[in-house]
């Protein structure tokens, strides 16, 4: 047994910065559970559940001490439940999103999930220039867990009317995977 925690770095990108990082935690007994690492602009950003042994919690401190001595920004954070167990019963969806990019996108669709309970699991969000024009396009993949008993019907609908007001368009579908 061992206890799971949220750990956050970012720092100024550069080769080799996931090989330093894994090997600190790996030396300290950890196993990364789940992780997303990606490069945002010139820095490199990384937020994984990671798994040490329950004696290591003053050796985390000093890797903590010495990634920060060299300049990065590093939180790490407690945790203890899983989704599964902190929403029992609840069902996962996977929506899509692609449109014309344009703020507020993000918030609107966020905003229309949680004024109907749901909780959002994981998003992805980017844009990429179109082929022909060069239009900025905005892309979203989220898996999101739906209360039991919620109005699909309704809440599909109330989401795809935020969709039509953002000019964008939402696919849903249920995801057949277990949520972790």
């Amino acid at each position: 047994m061992g206890i799971n925690i949220v750990f956050t770095l970012s720092g100024t990108d550069r080769v080799g910065i996931v090989d330093e990082i894994t090997r600190s935690l790996l030396e300290l007994g950890g196993n990364i559970e789940t992780s997303r690492m990606v490069r945002l602009g010139g820095e490199f950003a990384v937020l994984m559940l990671v798994t040490l042994p329950t004696d290591k919690g003053d050796a985390l401190q000093k890797t903590v001490t010495d990634l920060t001595s060299r300049g990065y920004k590093v939180t790490t954070t407690p945790t203890k439940q899983n989704g599964s167990q902190a929403h029992p019963g609840w069902l996962p969806y996977r929506i899509e999103v692609h449109g014309a990019d344009h703020e507020g996108i993000v918030h609107n669709i966020a905003h229309a999930l949680a004024q109907k309970g749901i909780s959002i699991e994981t998003m992805d969000t980017g844009n990429t220039r179109a082929p022909n024009s060069g239009a900025l396009l905005f892309t979203m993949k989220a898996l999101v867990l739906v209360p039991p008993g919620l109005d699909e019907d309704l809440w599909r609908v109330e989401l795809e009317n935020t969709g039509h007001d953002q000019h964008v368009d939402i696919i849903v579908s249920i995801d057949s995977k277990p949520v972790s």
